[in-house]
């Protein structure tokens, strides 16, 4: 009865990685470009929501969608603006980019904001939820209902609209899509915000959960890599199982041995899914 505890606690943390990492799997997707800011756009998203709480009063678990809609705008001005100057460079320019983006967005949350560690108190939040024998936290349960309805909404987006259909054809074939009078310019700028708006949702949604401070986000990125790889690069299916696979990992490993050895479990798998399927879970070759 423990594992089976400690599996749901983790597939309810995965549930929060599947919405963050998604974002990632979107822009690598459409761009094949390796958002290292991603983290960092976490971290705005959780400031958003932290402010829309104490300034305004909106509870995160109603806040995530202006902070989803804060980093859209961001992540489409950000496009605009920085990316697409490099996109057809060389990968190493599009790395300094994002990585420069990352230490930016950083070091401008920690001039205005400071080091402290910041925390909102929700009651909901701390509640615990009984079934049966097993224990489970509200606050976890709440932020996965919501992280699941806004990965069932981006999936709508993406297969069920215009600008989905066009996001596909140009992550398929960015050289023939034009041809098919789509633009690329703009679907890629829409790409680049549903990501970030994807990060924005999902550091909202964790605020609850977590403390937050300017470099809370860069965990996660290594757990965003991590879980588009397991799942196939650019493929958003991937990236959910991805992110419950590694939830529930974990949690096995904070169960079977400590906290602590989490990011180790990480990177084995990484490197284990590099090396026996390099493609990913659900990925496929790329001619």
């Amino acid at each position: 009865m423990v594992i089976l505890q400690t599996v749901l606690n983790g597939l309810l943390t995965g549930g929060l990685y599947a919405l963050i990492g998604i974002g990632m799997a979107v822009v690598f997707g459409v761009m094949r470009i390796v958002n290292f800011a991603h983290g960092a756009l976490v971290m705005v998203g959780m400031y958003a929501a932290y402010f829309a709480f104490t300034l305004l009063g909106i509870n995160p678990y109603w806040g995530w969608l202006l902070a989803a809609l804060a980093l859209f705008a961001l992540g489409w001005l950000l496009y605009r603006g920085l990316v697409r100057p490099v996109m057809g460079q060389s990968d190493f320019m599009q790395i300094l980019l994002t990585t420069g983006i990352w230490l930016a967005l950083v070091d401008l949350a920690q001039l205005l904001f400071g080091a402290d560690y910041r925390q909102i108190n929700l009651a909901m939040a701390n509640a615990v939820v009984r079934v049966g024998t097993l224990r489970l936290s509200a606050g976890y349960l709440l932020s996965f209902a919501v992280a699941a309805v806004v990965i069932g909404l981006v999936y709508v987006v993406l297969y069920r609209t215009e600008l989905g259909r066009d996001i596909r054809a140009v992550a398929q074939n960015r050289d023939v899509a034009p041809l098919m009078g789509i633009d690329v310019e703009r679907v890629s700028a829409a790409a680049f915000g549903l990501g970030a708006a994807c990060a924005g949702a999902g550091g909202a949604l964790l605020l609850p959960l977590f403390y937050l401070y300017p470099t809370v986000g860069d965990p996660l990125l290594l757990r965003s890599f991590v879980m588009v790889v397991l799942g196939g690069m650019g493929s958003v299916e991937g990236a959910a199982l991805g992110g419950l696979i590694l939830g529930v990992a974990e949690g096995l490993t904070g169960y079977f041995w400590t906290d602590s050895y989490s990011q180790v479990v990480d990177f084995v798998l990484f490197l284990a899914i590099l090396l026996l399927r390099p493609s990913g879970l659900l990925g496929r070759q790329r001619a």
